[in-house]
């Protein structure tokens, strides 16, 4: 049996289909962030989102080297004492998933199967990328750069280390960091230790985790994650837009208490402030909207005074009269670049980017 036969092909689920063995296996090895963490303005590193590609690989800083060559004037070695003396910056990111919320779309694809979870805000501290790629000195040739983590394994019958690219302007524009503390402490092994890429704005599969080498090219990286994987496209054949900053969204944290199965909620009668977080890729957040009655109302929610964290979450809330009932809350977000979070979103057959609104069913009582 060849490696791409051995290895799944990427589907939709069939009508009616459930979640299936595979699927459950990778939420097995995944784990998204509880909403209610969604409290915390930093969120702990045990209950921010992990995403694993292949497996945790066995890294050990004391012997680490990140490599910088291509298209650069001096390629060079770093260890980490060698990172570290090149000073420090500390950056608050609020990173999510390209996948967060593909279970929700029918027909589903078949993959990790996120709901809404799939977010988490950092600070990571590191040294910027751009002051990396300076040293090198960057040719004119210089097209993309291509980031290569450690960790290997199959994807659609084609074998692989992880690999992203960004454009030069991209990685030089974007405030990127090499991290290596992840809320001040060394990263854990699940984060990236010993050292990871950090993009702001950008969905996750951009943040290369285990990272080992950076390269410059003279041309467009093609490789699967790129040009293959990540990838907004109806079609199977459609060569599809690839998937890069964060599309607004805002969720709330669950109020009152759940019950075990289904996670409905249950509230007294009376003023309720309901809370949550909002954010974009794209732009700071200036307005978020909230509905107690499934989407029929709206009223605006009260935004937190911006902080100096471009790319962190934004804090909302918004007081509500609960009257006995059954009630479906939902909200949504809108950016300064003029973007709106919709009450659904496109479907792709990828499941990316889908900020659909959230819904959230209380009882009050």
């Amino acid at each position: 049996m060849s490696v791409e036969q051995f290895s799944v092909r990427g589907r939709l689920a069939d009508t009616g289909e459930g979640i299936t063995g595979d699927e459950l296996q990778l939420a097995a090895r995944n784990h998204g962030m509880p909403m209610e963490a969604l409290r915390y303005d930093v969120t702990p590193a045990g209950l921010h989102y992990v995403l694993v590609h292949y497996d945790i690989p066995m890294t050990n800083a004391s012997n680490w080297r990140l490599t910088v060559g291509g298209c650069v004037e001096e390629p060079l070695s770093f260890g980490l004492t060698e990172l570290r003396a090149m000073g420090r910056r500390t950056v608050r990111v609020t990173l999510e998933c390209a996948g967060n919320g593909r279970a929700a779309l029918q027909p589903r694809p078949i993959s990790q199967p996120w709901l809404t979870e799939a977010v988490g805000t950092a600070e990571w501290t590191g040294v910027l990328l751009s002051d990396l790629l300076r040293a090198a000195g960057i040719r004119s040739d210089a097209v993309d750069v291509v980031f290569t983590g450690a960790d290997h394994g199959v994807e659609r019958g084609i074998e692989q280390d992880y690999q992203r690219g960004l454009t030069v302007t991209e990685a030089i524009d974007s405030g990127a960091i090499i991290a290596w503390e992840m809320n001040g402490q060394p990263l854990l092994p699940q984060h990236g230790y010993p050292l990871r890429l950090v993009v702001p704005g950008w969905y996750g599969m951009a943040s290369v985790k285990w990272l080992r080498s950076i390269e410059l090219i003279d041309h467009a990286f093609e490789g699967f994650q790129n040009a293959v994987a990540y990838r907004l496209r109806t079609e199977q054949d459609d060569a599809g837009a690839p998937v890069t900053r964060i599309e607004p969204r805002a969720l709330l944290v669950p109020p009152g208490f759940p019950d075990f199965m289904s996670r409905h909620r249950f509230v007294a009668a009376g003023t309720i402030t309901l809370e949550g977080r909002a954010w974009s890729g794209w732009a700071p957040i200036e307005r978020v909207e909230i509905s107690t009655d499934a989407g029929v109302t709206w009223q605006t929610a009260k935004l937190d005074a911006p902080g100096n964290d471009e790319y962190a979450w934004r804090t909302f809330t918004h007081d509500w009269e609960a009257t006995p009932g059954e009630h479906v809350l939902t909200v949504r977000a809108y950016d300064a670049s003029g973007r709106e979070q919709p009450i659904e979103a496109p479907w792709n057959r990828g499941g990316f980017a889908n900020n659909s609104a959230q819904r959230i069913s209380v009882l009050v009582t």
